[in-house]
């Protein structure tokens, strides 16, 4: 048996194959949809899939003022910011940020399940999120994906 075959790939910022693709959250529960979208962009769907690289895929969602919470989370779910100074804690339900950013909803979601650090930051800049169906990358031939 030849030994040398089997080598571990490495991927680097130069051999790294990054795709678009575009994904439709009409009807789609927001939690299910973002930690398929979460693996898409980490690139844990892929083979040479490595931990302290951005090889992931860039993520076009579309449709997010679509998106379903199951339950009473739209209007029992509390996200908390803080503003730094005394008494500057704000709260906001998913009904209301839906109702202002719908693309937030998403974001924030897909936020919390990347890492906590300068490659968590750096991956969720692939994440481009719409309210309508309309979006600004048909350039980069995103193709269609449903999970």
């Amino acid at each position: 048996m030849n030994t040398l075959s089997y080598k571990t790939v490495s991927a680097n910022k130069n051999t790294v194959n990054k795709e678009w693709i575009v994904v439709d959250a009409e009807g789609e529960i927001l939690g299910r949809l973002a930690s398929q979208i979460a693996k898409v962009i980490r690139g844990k769907h892929k083979p040479e899939f490595t931990p302290h690289v951005d090889c992931g895929d860039n993520v076009i969602v579309i449709n997010a003022d679509k998106i379903k919470l199951t339950g009473n989370k739209l209007s029992d779910k509390v996200y908390v910011r803080y503003t730094g100074y005394p008494g500057g804690q704000r709260f906001i339900s998913p009904k209301e940020l839906l109702a202002k950013h719908p693309e937030r909803l998403v974001e924030k979601a897909v936020r919390g399940m990347l890492p906590k650090n300068r490659l968590g930051r750096q991956l969720f800049k692939n994440l481009y999120v719409y309210a309508g169906t309309e979006h600004k990358h048909e350039a980069q031939k995103p193709k269609p994906v449903k999970f």
